[in-house]
């Protein structure tokens, strides 16, 4: 069928890549006004109703070890959004962004090489050449530590490294389990940030302009998460989460639009490995 085409995986997870960088800079602009934490919390809850959908019109019959594994992917991804919200809020998006996906990228690329086959050089290198696209964009004004403070570029980091976990962790889930793995993504990640904002008193309420970053950030990294398990349930894990990874590129592009941020020629040129990485991924 046409969805078994092998470049379709590779689109899916390219767009879900746009998805997740749109995502992070609605996120972004978010929490420089509100608590990160209460801006991934609220986000997620106006999530809801769209993965509701999205189990309805895209079947499937989970197994207990899909829901599981969406359960701690869903735990990791929550913890991965608020370092990152915290990372995006106190620094320049251009790079906290890119610095994030270093780590995102390459905890999933170890995984999938040890839990599948080989999917061959050419795909391979495509993957290395995401990660060098990534670091390369990771360049600030003077370089990385020019850009950002240390204690930024550690959340960032951190972040990355949660957000790899939770590439790994969802593209177990098998393609017949449908949509319900991103529900239990939710589920779990709703309720360990409704337990972080409990345990520190940070409130939930947000204003009108703030609320409206949040719901945008929420509705699309939903989209992301099901885009990125229909990527990875059809192609192999070390290429699809590679691909993903390279959602920095949306959100460089627009922290240049939007908030005027400038790029060095250097950052330029990740940008222009990061779309040779998709040609090669896909062969």
């Amino acid at each position: 069928m046409w969805y078994d085409i092998p470049m379709f995986p590779i689109v899916l997870a390219a767009v879900s890549a746009v998805a997740f960088g749109t995502a992070d800079f609605s996120g972004g602009k978010a929490s420089r006004r509100a608590d990160p934490v209460a801006v991934t919390v609220v986000s997620q809850l106006l999530s809801v109703p769209l993965l509701l959908a999205l189990v309805l019109v895209v079947p499937g019959t989970p197994r207990p070890v899909d829901l599981a594994w969406g359960l701690f992917a869903g735990v990791a991804g929550a913890a991965g959004v608020v370092l990152l919200y915290r990372a995006l809020a106190g620094g320049m998006m251009a790079v906290v962004a890119p610095v994030t996906a270093i780590t995102a990228a390459l905890v999933p690329i170890v995984a999938g090489l040890l839990t599948a086959h080989s999917p061959g050089t050419l795909a391979l290198s495509g993957a290395g050449l995401a990660v060098l696209a990534i670091a390369l964009v990771s360049l600030g004004e003077r370089g990385i530590s020019g850009a950002v403070s240390p204690r930024v570029v550690g959340a960032a980091l951190a972040a990355g490294a949660l957000f790899g976990v939770f590439f790994a962790l969802l593209g177990q889930a098998d393609e017949g389990a449908g949509m319900w793995p991103v529900l239990a993504v939710r589920v779990s990640s709703i309720g360990f940030g409704l337990a972080l904002a409990a345990r520190t008193g940070v409130s939930l309420r947000l204003g009108p302009r703030v609320l409206g970053w949040a719901t945008a950030a929420g509705l699309l990294d939903s989209a992301a998460n099901a885009l990125y398990l229909a990527a990875a349930s059809r192609g192999h894990l070390s290429i699809v989460a590679a691909i993903a990874a390279l959602y920095p590129a949306s959100t460089v592009l627009l922290a240049l639009a939007v908030d005027r941020e400038r790029l060095r020629p250097a950052q330029i040129a990740g940008l222009g490995f990061a779309a040779g990485a998709l040609v090669l991924a896909s062969l």
